[in-house]
């Protein structure tokens, strides 16, 4: 797509609108019409009762339905306002820094359970970052281990002595890619130098694995004394994943540490703040807090980078990439608070079944948003560059910590080894550090959300500070996806929870947030904080229309009356609008089917119960916490069906019985109403209603195949198909009477 250029091309950076976006403000104009044309009809049913109105229960359920898709319709428009995309060029780098002169950066990976979280990936993408073209003495990676592991350590262990031969034959022959597991799975000239290291590698990846079968270190894998005393901590009594002192283990020291060419080593090191049952853990956030203070003691880099412990780097350039956008304007930098770039998926199937790639939520609104002045994307949780005086107060607020060692401004001078460094990192990792202060509310990563990325960029948003959206040719970061139904619709439920947790709090995008942040940028997180509340419209167009069918009820305009092309505007032109902007960024047809089919699913699940679990916690009923989404990879069967593109439904997941029911829903409608049409040849009163049920029925193609037509592992469970059955019926008997109304 062709662009406007609206900034002098920088030898470093370019950034450009999109021409889409007179497409988008025009056709915004006019769908904002027809929305009001719609709602007009609306009123029209509600208030005057014409002969042909439908029933005030099904007038009053779609209005309802109708408000909330305009609502997120508006939403989705703040994003649409000034697409726009930058091109980053590092070759140009060494211009501007004199003597390479790099600053610092502190990597944050973090992890919470060996089993959910295999050590063998957070091993991997250790390795590729510590791998990166850049300065080793100038890189810190720290690993959060918030299951307190001894087996994520011993991975680690194993990490440190592989990386001493794997980072200088990175460097030696240009490796690209330099997380191990995907280079030696890739196309790679063979030699016997590559071969050796290889079976290196998969030494220390079955080494990793039988101590992960085994639960437990065993001795003959430990190998001097250094390690023997850092494993004895786990042998204290009442050591658990919930109860157990601070540990923090320094497995590389830069400048003391040598790889096999004499060249310095980064610093890695293992951290596992301390827990006890009666402290609050605040899941991901309060690790990385803790991590923060750790890291502000022992390193004090300037740049903070954090990562999910299985979204390893894909390209070695990447932190040349990020400080081309921070070398470029100094009036800029004041306010910059983080660069994001996009979580990007390898391993997904041809079509992308589950919708993982969410090229949206990663991609197209990131880049919407960057085009808003004084804005920037929000923070993923992943692949972000932050700055670390983000994280104390606003860009003209610097909020003073307990101590001057935390200060981003404090200056490291003593090895990471030293005694009373390691003492103070200690203490600032004991869960009750955070006790009457400020950290998670106005300093660190904020608490409050199991969406607690959403809710920390936008925080920090709100306190002045702006962000860049960087999104490089080639992905900066790769992550396996989930390839069970369930596994993906549990982490969406998750999602859906943490992010209602926002919208609804006293920081609310729609009241809170357009103060501090102006309308547009407003919305754009008005439409992540909300985005549960899709499952009202998509509950209410998968049964009542198709209801309403079943009952012989007429409620759309029928064919030849002026209202029916509204209707018709208003459905093509938001799919047809949602489609261009996906295959604008690469995407497919589909891709996007099986994008926007998802969203279905996931609005009759997922949302739903995310939404129930929301509300049922606001009443005090369930405090349901963080749960992590299982990294391993399924049996090969499970394997073998995601690369064929069949959907997974062996689990009995009550997430199931609501897209079934639908699912039947709309195949006895579909059915009743071509018999009808059979029988009468009146079609023009019901041909939307026929629509809506045909695209349901559609959309749920692999329902009615795992339903009827397979015999494998994988498909709908006979139990939640009797359960659905039984629900569509019951629904039916009831709508006989309350669709009436």
């Amino acid at each position: 797509m062709a662009a406007i250029t609206t900034a002098t091309p920088s030898p470093l950076h370019t950034f450009k609108y999109k021409r889409r976006l007179i497409f988008n403000r025009i056709f915004a104009l006019l769908y904002t019409f027809s929305l009001l044309s719609l709602f007009y009809h609306h009123i029209q049913n509600l208030l005057f009762f014409f002969p042909k109105s439908p029933p005030f229960f099904i007038s009053i359920s779609i209005l309802i339905a109708d408000l909330i898709l305009t609502f997120m319709w508006f939403t989705t428009q703040s994003f649409r306002i000034c697409p726009s995309i930058r091109q980053v060029f590092p070759e140009n780098l060494q211009n501007f820094l004199e003597n390479k002169n790099f600053p610092a950066i502190d990597i944050f990976i973090c992890t919470a359970d060996p089993y959910k979280e295999p050590p063998i990936g957070v091993v991997n993408t250790a390795l590729s970052v510590m791998a990166y073209d850049y300065p080793t003495d100038k890189i810190s990676v720290y690993v959060s281990d918030d299951g307190g592991s001894e087996i994520t350590l011993f991975g680690l262990m194993e990490a440190a002595k592989f990386a001493r031969i794997w980072l200088p034959f990175c460097r030696k022959n240009n490796v690209v890619d330099r997380c191990p597991h995907v280079y030696f799975r890739s196309n790679y000239c063979s030699n016997g130098e590559i071969e050796k290291i290889k079976v290196m590698y998969e030494k220390m990846r079955m080494r990793i694995d039988s101590v992960l079968e085994k639960g437990k270190v065993i001795e003959e894998y430990i190998t001097n004394e250094e390690e023997r005393q850092a494993f004895s901590k786990w042998a204290q009594l009442g050591f658990t994943p919930q109860q157990h002192p601070s540990v923090i283990q320094v497995l590389l020291e830069k400048g003391k540490d040598k790889d096999i060419e004499g060249h310095s080593m980064p610093n890695l090191l293992y951290v596992s703040r301390e827990k006890n049952r009666a402290s609050s853990h605040h899941f991901k956030a309060g690790a990385l807090n803790a991590l923060l203070r750790v890291s502000a003691i022992m390193t004090n880099a300037p740049i903070i980078l954090t990562q999910d412990c299985d979204m390893f780097s894909n390209d070695p350039l990447t932190p040349q990439r990020m400080l081309c956008l921070l070398q470029q304007d100094p009036s800029i930098l004041s306010k910059l608070g983080y660069i994001q770039f996009p979580q990007r998926f390898g391993g997904t199937n041809k079509g992308d079944i589950y919708a993982s790639e969410f090229k949206k939520l990663y991609i197209i609104d990131p880049m919407g948003m960057d085009g808003l002045k004084g804005g920037g994307p929000y923070y993923v949780g992943s692949g972000c560059f932050f700055m670390r005086r983000v994280f104390f107060g606003g860009p003209s607020n610097f909020l003073q910590p307990e101590i001057a060692e935390l200060s981003p401004y404090f200056a490291v001078n003593k090895s990471v080894k030293c005694e009373d460094v390691l003492e103070l990192a200690h203490q600032v990792a004991a869960c009750n550090f955070e006790e009457q202060s400020n950290w998670g509310s106005k300093l660190g990563f904020r608490y409050g959300s199991l969406s607690e990325d959403l809710h920390t960029g936008y925080l920090l948003q709100c306190d002045g500070w702006q962000s860049i959206f960087c999104h490089p040719q080639r992905p900066a970061f790769l992550a396996d996806v989930p390839i069970t139904l369930n596994a993906v619709l549990i982490q969406n439920t998750r999602w859906s929870v943490g992010q209602l947790e926002v919208g609804f709090s006293k920081h609310s995008p729609m009241t809170f947030g357009i103060k501090k942040i102006g309308l547009l940028m407003a919305l754009c997180n008005s439409h992540y904080s909300f985005w549960p509340i899709w499952f009202i419209p998509i509950t209410i167009y998968s049964c009542i229309p198709q209801l309403a069918l079943l009952n012989n009820i007429s409620i759309f305009p029928k064919v030849g009356d002026p209202w029916l092309f509204l209707y018709v505007f208003l459905f093509l032109g938001a799919y047809g609008q949602d489609c261009a902007d996906f295959i604008l960024e690469n995407g497919t047809f589909e891709r996007w089917w099986n994008d926007q089919r998802m969203w279905l699913i996931r609005g009759l699940s997922s949302y739903m119960f995310g939404s129930i679990e929301f509300f049922i916690k606001r009443l005090g009923i369930s405090q349901k916490g963080f749960t992590v989404t299982s990294k391993l990879l399924d049996d090969d069967e499970q394997s073998k069906r995601y690369d064929q593109g069949v959907f997974e439904f062996g689990d009995s997941s009550p997430m199931f019985i609501t897209i079934s029911v639908a699912a039947i829903v709309n195949l006895l409608a579909f059915i009743f109403g071509f018999l009808e049409i059979l029988r009468s040849g009146n079609w023009d009163e019901i041909f939307l209603q026929m629509f809506i049920s045909g695209f349901g029925v559609l959309n749920s193609l692999p329902i009615y195949e795992a339903v009827f037509f397979r015999a494998d592992k994988g498909r709908m469970p006979t139990k939640t198909t009797f359960i659905s059955s039984f629900l569509a019926g019951g629904l039916y008997a009831a709508s006989s009477s309350l669709l009436k109304i």
